[in-house]
């Protein structure tokens, strides 16, 4: 029987099927931060559990960590009580922990393919929705609640229903400036934040099979923010050189093994999907959102609809933005690159050569933050360090920093942030901010201009 690659991936790992009901799937990979573990490791304790495979647990530390002095004492109470309990438990239960300062500490969706943890084939699983990011790779990743992060921890297993499959298929060949980020924007903005609800989603086509893992995992990060439980694309050559020689990369022959089982992997070509989706690259411009959710978003150089709709009147009404408002010369105050979407080497060398020579606006706190200390290495090992700097960006520390307002960078009440990251909610950034999100080319623009721009104009 014909099978779509999630399948494969899927039905490789079910332990148990429970008639006319849910699946066991095993999983491979756990990743765990501060945030979403502690209540788990105290739901063992409390039943006199032991981490069952602790081996295949990774820990690293990154939501509330602090951007800046990262060699100091945390000053924020809670960041440091959650940091050091989450140590302890690392500790006490054998499970392997990149914290603040190491050399591999950083986001968990950065840190880990950058390591060579993520491989294709594999399930993936971590107390943050935007685990979808290792789909990238060919492997089923997904987010899930405490109270799984605790069955994963007692049993190395979840028990799920498995998710319906989709396709989404982008052919032709991408405009000059539109980047991964815009790509998935884009389509998000065309099917809605609802599509992809009961879906694990293949993106396929010219455009995925062309991006870079960099890109891929863009893409696939975002896939959450369509609704879908993941998304997925198929391992080819791109993905095995970007895998191979990584610290945690199968080695030698047990690299061929694999090699041979991930080349197995991708659809078949008669295999069934129970909804697809078909866009075209040509009709994709650099994007921007101008609402509350992801899905609200334009070309930058379009205009804001002009439709009646409850949600759409309450997004504007908080964004201070008017219907058929283009978004063109509005001015902005606040610009952030980084998070778990756009926090990668490639998304720093984007901005460095669009800044290059430049200075940043008067107006304009622009925040950098690499997404682990080996992306912030290769920053200052590229030069791009010096670019930045002259221009008058601040370059952070590691961390998820003013992706969401769980540490100290927060963008203030009232205020528009143009952000490389992947959700633009009230009070995401911030009590009161105002999110816009947007590719690290346009980010950097914006942080040059001091107000938005058609970046389509500014391009040699």
């Amino acid at each position: 029987m014909s099978k779509t690659l999630f399948d494969k991936v899927w039905d490789a790992h079910v332990v148990h099927t429970i008639e006319d009901g849910p699946q066991i799937l095993y999983i491979d990979k756990h990743l765990i931060h501060e945030v979403t573990s502690p209540q788990a490791f105290n739901e063992l304790e409390k039943r006199g559990l032991p981490i069952f495979r602790p081996q295949q647990v990774l820990a690293t530390a990154d939501h509330n960590t602090p951007t800046k002095d990262q060699h100091l004492p945390i000053k924020d109470e809670l960041s440091r009580k959650q940091l050091s309990q989450l140590s302890e438990n690392c500790e006490k239960h054998g499970i392997q922990l990149y914290e603040l300062g190491h050399k591999y500490n950083g986001i968990v969706h950065v840190m880990a393919p950058e390591l060579g943890i993520t491989q294709p084939g594999m399930s993936i699983v971590c107390g943050d929705s935007h685990t979808s990011t290792h789909g990238a790779f060919g492997s089923i990743a997904f987010g899930i609640g405490t109270s799984q992060v605790a069955q994963v921890f007692a049993s190395q297993c979840l028990l799920l229903t498995k998710p319906k499959s989709m396709r989404i298929k982008v052919n032709g060949k991408l405009k000059k400036g539109v980047l991964p980020k815009d790509v998935i924007l884009y389509i998000i903005s065309q099917i809605g934040t609802n599509a992809g609800t009961g879906y694990f989603c293949e993106y396929a086509g010219d455009v995925f099979e062309n991006m870079s893992m960099e890109g891929r995992m863009t893409v696939c990060n975002m896939s959450i923010e369509m609704g879908a439980r993941g998304g997925i694309i198929a391992p080819d050559e791109t993905t095995f050189d970007y895998v191979k020689g990584r610290k945690f990369a199968p080695k030698g022959q047990e690299w061929e093994n694999q090699l041979d089982n991930w080349k197995s992997l991708p659809t078949d070509s008669d295999a069934k999907f129970d909804k697809e989706y078909t866009f075209d690259a040509e009709d994709i411009e650099p994007m921007i959102t101008f609402g509350t959710n992801p899905g609200m978003g334009i070309k930058i150089n379009g205009f804001i609809p002009d439709q009646n709709d409850s949600s759409l009147e309450k997004s504007l009404k908080y964004m201070d933005f008017k219907k058929g408002e283009s978004l063109i010369h509005k001015p902005i105050n606040y610009v952030f690159i980084g998070s778990c979407t756009n926090s990668r080497i490639e998304d720093f060398r984007v901005a460095a050569e669009y800044i290059k020579g430049k200075k940043k606006a008067k107006n304009v706190t622009a925040w950098l933050v690499p997404g682990s200390r080996q992306v912030e290495q290769q920053i200052e090992a590229e030069g791009l360090k010096t670019i930045f700097t002259e221009a008058g960006f601040e370059l952070r520390q590691p961390g998820c920093s003013a992706c969401l307002a769980m540490n100290d960078d927060k963008i203030p009440a009232g205020e528009y942030c143009v952000s490389t990251s992947n959700r633009n909610f009230e009070g995401r950034q911030g009590q009161g901010s105002r999110t816009l999100l947007a590719s690290p080319l346009l980010a950097a623009a914006t942080a040059i201009e001091g107000k938005i721009i058609d970046i389509t104009t500014h391009l040699n």
